[in-house]
This record gives structure tokens, C-alpha cells and sequence, in this order.
């Protein structure tokens, strides 16, 4: 493994206006690139993980499995506006103040742009498969209609070819809860850390399911009248989120997730979705209550070599980090093409 991080020289001009200049990336590789640089693996991280994916996908690395690094050069390339090393809200500006909620704004399709520029600093070219879970899936998805046959596969897990309102009316409260934090506009690392909490605490419900909270956060005690296991599991995840992550990332990241639309400039979502051509499997959870089967479904049904599997699961959205085993069966009956 190589945890490297790199100034590229070039300004990234924002879909929104405006431009991050000398961008900072942050990423993370496994193995070695072959002679051909035929043997890309990408992967697309999540919302608030990093680029350290052998840390959070640890189930799907190793011989014979989707991250070979035996086998294949497997990148995961920090997102934009994340707290773990790429430009971000945590980054100085010109006066050398952090830029706080003064960062600009950006969209997920900067962000794929982002990825595509660091990989054409290292030479590469094509990418034999990308992976991507969550945001990590809106992202793969703009990389592969970008890069059209540059991209030979393509594996999209619990995502959507655009935002939904349920989503992005989820993304609205926690911004709510950031905004009720007064230090949030505050130019320090500890800002809007209250905030935060209760931005993460509200939205953990709709990650699981409620089979798993019935299973796993039921009380013994059926006459218990406070204290419940529930309130401080919810609690408790809160804290943790508030000990890793960063206010201002969070909300900023947040953002740019309800800008995601890749009908966007190109006629619609069926178009776009069209124009990817890379052999595509998309991957749905059947608990999942943030982006439901439908949407990996639609994605699958659009794409001209599109593919849909589901997994039976308790563990709702965040399913695609728990349930690596089905997900290494699922994509093991696709088969992925070696380079």
C-alpha cells in the first residue's frame, strides 16, 4: 500500500463557476501497474470514508477477490471537499485562513472531473474496472459516461442516476442541524462540532433498517421507560462521527451530493446513461430506505450492457460495507473481465 498526495498545477474550473487552483489529492494504491497500464482498478470511495479503502472494504481485498493487488493496480483517490487530504473546506486560502464554508462550491461531477485529472497525471489512460458504493457509485457512474470506452467495467452499488427528493430532502435537515450550531461559521477545526452531531445523529436511521435496529437495539427490558438502546446507539454514533470528520466537509459534501444529476447537459438521464459503455453491474440492498432498488435497477435497466443483481439484507443502505461476502458473490457470478 502507498498513501501519496499531490499538488497538480492546473486549475480545476468548477461547474458552478469559479475554480480551485493547484487542487491538492490525496490517494491511496495497492500493487503494481503492468507495462500496458492495462490493469486499472478504481475505486470510488463514499461520502464521509477516505482513500484508505483496504481500512473499510477489507472483505473485498485479497487473492481471487474484486481488489486483487496481485492481480490488478487498485488506486482510491480522496474525494473533493473531504477532510482526509484533497482540497477541501479544511484547506487555506490565499491569506492563509482556513476557507471554512468560503469554499467553493462544486458539484460530484467536479469531482469525477478531479479523479480523471489525477489519473492522467500518472499516465493512465484506461481503467479496467471502477467501483463505487454510495456517492462513490453517483461518481463511477459520471467517470464512465465521461470517459466512455476508456472504462471497460463498471460496478455501481445502493446509487441513483440522479439525487432524489427523499435524498436530498434527508441532506436539507442535516444542513438544518448544522446552521442551528451559531460556531458553524466559525473559521476553526472545532466549528459547528454540535451541529455535526446532530446532522449524523438524525441521519443514521435511514443507513440501516428497521429489521436491523429491531434486532440489534431492542430492549431486554420490556418496561423500560427511558435510557433505551436506541437513543444511545444514536448517540454514541454521533460522538464518533464528530471525533473524524469535519463540520464544514460535511456540510459542503453534502452540497454538492444533491448537485448529482448526470442527465445534466446531455438531454436527459436515459442519454447519458446511454453513453456508457463500459459492461456495467449494478448492485442493489433490498432494505435499502436512503436510495431504494429502484434507482440501481433504472441504472442497469438504461446503460446498453447494464446488469442487476440484489442482495437480502438486514443492514439497509450501509449494507454495501457490511455484507461483503454477498457482494463478493454477486460479483463473482458477473464475472469481472481481467485486463
Amino acid at each position: 500500500m502507498s498513501i501519496q498526495s499531490i499538488s497538480l498545477n492546473i486549475p480545476l474550473a468548477l461547474e458552478i463557476g469559479g475554480s480551485i487552483k493547484n487542487p491538492e489529492v490525496a490517494y491511496t494504491t495497492y500493487g503494481t501497474l503492468n507495462e500496458a497500464k492495462s490493469n486499472v482498478t478504481l475505486i470510488c470511495h463514499a461520502l464521509t470514508a477516505n482513500s484508505n479503502a483496504d481500512d473499510w472494504w477489507s472483505g473485498l481485498f485479497g487473492s481471487g477477490k474484486v481488489f486483487d493487488p496481485e492481480r490488478d493496480f487498485v488506486i482510491c483517490i480522496n474525494n473533493l471537499g473531504s477532510p482526509y487530504g484533497t482540497s477541501s473546506p479544511k484547506s487555506l486560502n490565499e491569506d492563509g485562513e482556513r476557507y471554512g464554508l468560503d469554499f467553493p462550491a462544486y458539484t460530484l461531477r467536479d469531482n469525477a472531473r478531479l479523479h480523471i485529472r489525477l489519473l492522467e497525471h500518472l499516465g493512465i489512460d484506461k481503467i479496467n474496472l471502477i467501483v463505487g458504493g454510495s456517492c462513490g457509485g453517483n461518481i463511477a457512474q459520471e467517470m464512465a459516461i465521461i470517459l466512455g470506452d476508456r472504462v471497460n467495467q463498471l460496478i455501481a452499488m445502493c446509487c441513483s442516476a440522479i439525487e432524489t427528493p427523499w435524498v436530498i430532502s434527508i441532506h436539507e435537515s442535516q444542513r438544518i442541524a448544522l446552521q442551528a450550531d451559531p460556531t458553524l461559521t466559525d473559521k476553526t477545526e472545532s466549528a459547528g462540532k454540535k451541529g455535526l452531531r446532530g446532522a449524523r445523529a438524525f441521519a443514521l436511521p435511514f443507513y440501516r433498517s428497521h429489521p436491523s435496529f429491531k434486532i440489534r437495539q431492542s430492549e431486554e427490558d420490556n418496561g423500560k421507560l427511558d435510557d433505551f438502546k436506541a437513543s444511545s446507539y444514536v448517540r454514541y454514533q454521533g460522538d464518533k462521527f464528530v471525533d473524524r470528520y469535519d463540520a464544514h466537509c460535511y456540510y459542503k459534501q453534502l452540497t454538492a451530493l444533491d448537485t448529482h444529476n448526470v442527465g445534466r447537459g446531455r438531454s436527459n438521464i436515459e442519454s447519458a446513461l446511454a453513453k456508457v459503455s463500459a459492461r456495467t453491474l449494478t448492485i442493489g440492498f433490498n432494505t435499502d430506505l436512503l436510495i431504494p432498488v429502484v434507482e440501481q435497477q433504472s441504472i442497469a435497466e438504461h446503460i446498453p450492457d447494464g446488469t442487476y443483481a440484489e442482495v437480502e439484507t438486514l443492514f439497509g443502505h450501509d449494507a454495501f460495507l457490511i455484507e461483503t461476502d454477498k457482494i463478493q458473490s454477486a460479483i463473482d457470478h458477473w464475472t469481472i473481465q481481467k485486463p
